[in-house]
């Protein structure tokens, strides 16, 4: 089971060998839903939402492996107009396709005004999610409300979920088809532990789809 990310990850962290289970389970749904042509929808609050937005970054270029376009795919571009192409092809990196849900001000400002505020994330994954995707809530507490209306929301719409919390038990856990709890109570600790923990996520994701082998 020890990818050896997780492995560095524990050695790095070793109180964060509690939970290495969880996170290789976690990958697991993200890798399954990566090589099915799905998509990542992420949503938190406060620096959980800079931690969606950070998991995004990651995701959506290129983390620490070049992702050069393949081959067929930069002649395309080059074929489409030689100027732009070219600069494309040479600059456009692989992406496995993630939204932070943080980010859209003018719908999210619209809904909250029109309807119901903390439905705001569960708007969105009713609009982008589809059976397949993977819904990732990030809540220091695990009980956002608006992050479980979301988590409520991807599942009816067939979608997986993944709680990113501390360690007390929560309504996000019981949601999440798995639960990342980070052994810490107090927020900023729980926070300074989600980012070794999403990092080494988008670090097997880059490596199954962008290494050597992927």
């Amino acid at each position: 089971m020890k990818n050896k990310q997780i492995k560095l990850l524990v050695e790095r962290y070793p109180v964060l060998k509690a939970i290495e289970n969880e996170v290789f389970d976690a990958y697991q749904i993200l890798e399954n839903c990566y090589a099915h042509g799905g998509k990542l929808l992420v949503a938190g609050n406060g620096g959980s939402a800079a931690d969606a937005e950070h998991i995004v970054g990651e995701l959506m270029k290129g983390f620490k492996l070049p992702r050069k376009p393949d081959a067929d795919f930069a002649e395309k571009l080059v074929v489409e107009n030689q100027e732009f192409g070219s600069v494309l092809a040479e600059n456009l990196q692989g992406a496995l396709p993630a939204i932070a849900l943080d980010g859209h001000p003018a719908l999210s400002t619209a809904y909250m005004n029109d309807c119901e505020p903390l439905l705001c994330f569960a708007q969105q994954v009713n609009g982008y999610g589809k059976m397949g995707d993977v819904f990732l809530g990030i809540s220091t507490s695990g009980n956002s409300k608006n992050v479980l209306y979301a988590a409520t929301t991807a599942h009816a719409k067939g979608m997986k979920v993944i709680g990113l919390t501390g360690a007390k038990s929560s309504k996000l856990e019981q949601m999440s088809d798995v639960c990342i709890k980070v052994p810490q109570t107090e927020t900023y600790m729980i926070q300074e532990l989600h980012l070794p923990v999403y990092h080494c996520l988008c670090l097997m994701l880059e490596e199954r789809f962008f290494g050597e082998n992927g």
